[in-house]
């Protein structure tokens, strides 16, 4: 065991980057009492949909203590979640809020906010050890989302699929759980239009049609191309 999340020292750039925050704060959020430690995952480890996130927002989850809690990220997830069934309501503000997820786990590649959004490899690697134990706890999932290019490699990095297959928006990847690819809906992704909500809409629905083993047609592009056997696991 990694020992209590909330405790983690282990990077001292990340460690001196959440504490900052906290201290100087924004000056939206003044008055808050910033969080400024790991944010633990959520949700109930019997969930059958597990997500992967990046990372806490410096001045989102940073501050609330909750996973993808406080921020534009949040506000996007948590509509979607809620429209799919997955969130019992769509609130994105603050941990105390009320909301439960429902069948759902949301985790991270990392757990403490860091400078500019990218961890350093180290960072991750020191990181991995929650994410091992996440996975190692959740023994219902069927399905996997992850949210953005750096959560799709590191999970079927943890996981050990090789060789890798390419990221697509959308695309369904045939593994033992489903591994389901989305954009993160960071807002570089919204603002642009790279990432809509019918497309993160989308992504939901493929992953409650395979919950209950049916197929859902996504409205996303490119269409991905099947991924080879080679990739899949071995019985």
């Amino acid at each position: 065991m990694a020992g209590p999340i909330d405790q983690c020292r282990l990077c001292p750039r990340l460690v001196a980057y959440r504490e900052r925050v906290a201290r100087e704060k924004k000056r939206a959020f003044r008055d808050w009492d910033y969080w400024g430690k790991p944010v633990p995952s959520l949700g109930n480890t019997e969930a059958r949909l597990l997500i992967v996130g990046l990372a806490p927002g410096a001045h989102g989850a940073n501050r609330t203590g909750r996973m993808f809690t406080g921020d534009e990220s949040g506000r996007w997830l948590f509509r979607a979640l809620h429209k799919a069934g997955f969130a019992s309501q769509p609130t994105w503000e603050r941990r105390d809020d009320g909301m439960e997820l429902r069948d759902c786990y949301i985790t991270a590649v990392i757990h403490c906010a860091p400078p500019g959004n990218k961890p350093l490899p180290e960072e991750v690697a020191n990181c991995s050890r929650y994410f091992r134990e996440d996975l190692a706890r959740l023994k219902n999932v069927r399905v996997v989302i992850t949210l953005g290019r750096i959560a799709f490699n590191h999970y079927l990095n943890v996981v050990g699929v090789t060789p890798r297959p390419k990221f697509a928006h959308g695309a369904v990847y045939p593994l033992q759980p489903v591994l389901i690819a989305s954009y993160h809906p960071s807002r570089q992704n919204t603002n642009t239009g790279k990432l809509t909500e019918p497309m993160l809409d989308s992504v939901f629905a493929a992953a409650r049609a395979a919950l209950a083993d049916r197929r859902a047609p996504l409205d996303t592009t490119p269409i991905p191309r099947p991924v080879p056997r080679s990739v899949l696991p071995k019985p």
